[in-house]
């Protein structure tokens, strides 16, 4: 980003928060801004804040026509995703942060950002950013202040949180915030990093302006710091999306469901029913595709809410194949990032059937030699609002009810299309089991099942075992949990081919699913869950041979022995703070199957 001033004059601070207000001088008293601007999220500063980029180059304008107040921002070709091996959590005792995370202790982590910050926004608007996860009259919600010195992160916290005036006022009537200090440093990949520090309520990351680096908000906030408010308070942070099924009564059901990358977690959370099902009366709302907060209410269910108000989405493999209705929400009102253009100046990514790019994601002359036209990581960002599947409930300051949990993973085999567990200890060791196949392009080898217990090894801001041990608490007297389920959509045949279609097909699954949480369908009890009898599944309109099904329900017990061994050795991992009962469910488990 080119040095720039913000359009509006150095101001007071508009808090009289003392604890905030202390804060943010601090914070200018190290970096040297040239200005400070407290950011209100109303219509005229977002205007002045994409003049002032469109003014700099860190916005490119696009086709007005088909893309109305949609832009492109590049970003270095060095800074293009989030950055694993350089984000820490740092608790005062290593055992804390778990083996699930890199570590660092507080005082060097603190020592080593300062010297990083000192005088890096000289020149620069250093923007003051309150925002609030979730609706912002939700008890859920959580709220915090962002300082940043990028008016792209701004703009883009804008659409992804409940930014400005509102979230300011519940700031200083809660006097509570996590604290986000962000710089986008000189962009240098040697001087990056992001710190977690879960006891402080503070994140602090230098030297990215990458989405997942840069919007606090997101994992930092939604994920790393709220896993570990939620621990301590009661509830739970999690990488989920919430989707909505309403039946042809007239019923809706609400599903949370975490996959780990490549498993289709967007695709389902915007889910299109096939023809018949639409035909019967099914319909498919999206609460949100990323990130689940839930708590118990008073009834004893779980309450979930999207903590998100955007999409921070992949834009590569998004088409009207699909997934409609991502693709139908970018046609205004979108930031896009790192995409390829038209000679029309339309965004354009790979999977697109239309379009031919002439520029790059780096804004070179398109040529295949120098790869795709949009970077495999690029992005869009735009408000929830603008799905056609959206739901008003995503607004519900109490959440919405919760009928199941869903896990799920990419294997090629042993693992069954669906089957539900027994009970919330079982559910609890089939989401800390989780795990997908690693492919090709991404590790240079194939079939390589990685662990990643519920989609949270990279955003859990605890120790795995401290955490498996809280999911554990919830079932107590009185408490009506959702049924846990675990699917598979990509269990193939002895010629490599997908046995399910998945996609919209994936909702006669969730059909059964749902109807189990009713007690209206039958299962056939095994050593690993229950799983549904072939004609438990709606397959009206399918041409799936009845024995492509059975195979897509069958348990390989000897390779469920071999699972479970390794599940063992897993848990093992984690020491004496693996939960007992986790590992007596796994022994259970383990002996029945012998």
């Amino acid at each position: 980003m080119r040095a720039s001033h913000f359009p509006f004059p150095s101001h007071a601070m508009p808090t009289q928060l003392a604890a905030l207000k202390q804060w943010v001088e601090s914070v200018a008293g190290l970096t040297q801004p040239q200005a400070i601007h407290w950011c209100d999220g109303s219509d005229a500063e977002n205007a002045k804040l994409i003049d002032l980029m469109l003014a700099t180059g860190d916005l490119i304008k696009l086709n007005e026509k088909t893309h109305p107040n949609c832009y492109l921002h590049r970003s270095s070709p060095s800074d293009v995703a989030r950055v694993e091996h350089l984000t820490f959590v740092c608790t005062s005792k290593e055992v804390d942060a778990g083996p699930n995370n890199h570590w660092m202790s507080p005082a060097d982590a603190h020592a080593k950002m300062d010297a990083l910050y000192a005088g890096c926004m000289r020149g620069r608007t250093m923007y003051v950013v309150p925002y609030c996860m979730g609706p912002i009259d939700s008890p859920l919600a959580r709220c915090g202040v962002e300082i940043t010195d990028s008016p792209y992160v701004v703009a883009n916290m804008r659409i992804m949180t409940r930014m400005g005036a509102p979230a300011l006022a519940r700031i200083e009537r809660e006097a509570n915030f996590v604290r986000g200090l962000h710089s986008i440093g000189d962009l240098n990949p040697d001087r990056r990093f992001i710190m977690h520090f879960p006891e402080e309520l503070a994140i602090q990351s230098f030297g990215s302006g990458y989405g997942g680096n840069a919007l606090l908000g997101k994992k930092c906030h939604a994920l790393r710091i709220a896993s570990y408010q939620a621990r301590n308070e009661g509830w739970l942070a999690e990488h989920m999306l919430i989707v909505g099924i309403e039946n042809p009564k007239g019923e809706t059901h609400y599903v949370a469901a975490a996959f780990p990358s490549a498993c289709g977690k967007t695709n389902l959370a915007m889910l299109i029913p096939p023809e018949g099902y639409r035909r019967d009366g099914w319909k498919v709302w999206t609460v949100g595709d990323d990130i689940c907060w839930m708590r118990p209410g008073s009834d004893g269910r779980l309450y979930a809410i999207n903590p998100e108000a955007g999409y921070f989405g992949v834009a590569p493999g998004t088409s009207a194949k699909t997934n409609p209705n991502a693709l139908a929400m970018l046609n205004k009102d979108a930031i896009f990032t790192n995409v390829g253009v038209t000679a029309d100046n339309q965004p354009w990514w790979e999977g697109l059937p239309e379009g031919v790019p002439v520029k790059d994601w780096q804004g070179r002359d398109y040529d295949k030699a120098n790869g795709p036209a949009a970077h495999p990581n690029s992005r869009f960002t735009v408000s929830a609002v603008n799905c056609p599947s959206y739901t008003a409930h995503a607004e519900d300051a109490q959440g919405v009810p919760l009928s199941a949990i869903v896990f799920g993973g990419r294997r090629e085999s042993l693992v069954p299309l669906v089957f539900e567990a027994r009970d919330w200890t079982h559910g609890v060791l089939v989401g800390a089991a989780m795990a997908s196949e690693t492919t090709a392009a991404a590790t240079g080898a194939v079939g390589v099942v990685r662990r990643d217990s519920m989609a949270m090894k990279p955003f859990a801001g605890y120790n795995f075992g401290d955490y498996f041990n809280h999911w554990l608490s919830f079932d107590k007297p009185g408490a009506k949990l959702p049924k846990v389920f675990h699917v598979n959509w990509f269990r193939k045949g002895s010629d490599g081919k997908f046995l399910w279609p998945g996609f919209g097909d994936n909702l006669r699954v969730l059909e059964w699913m749902l109807k189990r949480v009713g007690g209206d369908a039958g299962a056939v009890e095994t050593p690993i869950g229950h799983i549904p009898k072939a004609d438990d599944l709606n397959t009206a309109g399918l041409d799936l041979p009845a024995a492509v099904l059975d195979q897509l329900l069958a348990v390989d017990r000897a390779g469920w022995q071999a699972e479970m061994q390794a599940i063992g050795e897993y848990f093992a991992g984690y020491g004496e703070r693996t939960p007992a009962p986790l590992a007596a469910e796994q022994q259970r488990i383990a002996a029945s199957l012998s």
